[in-house]
């Protein structure tokens, strides 16, 4: 595989997670913290970083978003989901250093 295949194919990989993402929380109208990061845009491992720190965040915005159930890989864990509004009001209390948090930030900010 040369390196424009390998490209293309991280971009449509990238795209499409991201569209999922976006897709699954549209459908359902909550989603986790995560599942919000990736629409905005951040790989996985970054929405992580982004998710954990938000949530610190929420509690000062005093949003309590609602328990749910997440199921992966054959298991079952409890996580709690929120609303585009809800991820709004934490993600401007939220104030990133890195610069692509930062983008991730305003476009959480602006899917309300």
């Amino acid at each position: 595989m040369n390196a424009a295949a390998r490209t293309a194919r991280r971009t449509l990989r990238d795209r499409t997670r991201t569209h999922r993402a976006a897709a699954k929380i549209r459908r359902t109208g909550t989603g986790t913290l995560a599942t919000h990061c990736i629409a905005a845009g951040l790989p996985v491992r970054e929405a992580r970083s982004v998710a954990s720190s938000l949530r610190k965040n929420a509690v000062k915005a005093g949003v309590t978003g609602t328990p749910s159930v997440s199921y992966t890989h054959g298991r079952a864990r409890s996580c709690t989901r929120y609303t585009p509004v809800e991820v709004a009001r934490i993600a401007v209390i939220y104030r990133p250093r890195k610069p692509a948090y930062r983008t991730a930030a305003a476009r959480l900010a602006l899917a309300a």
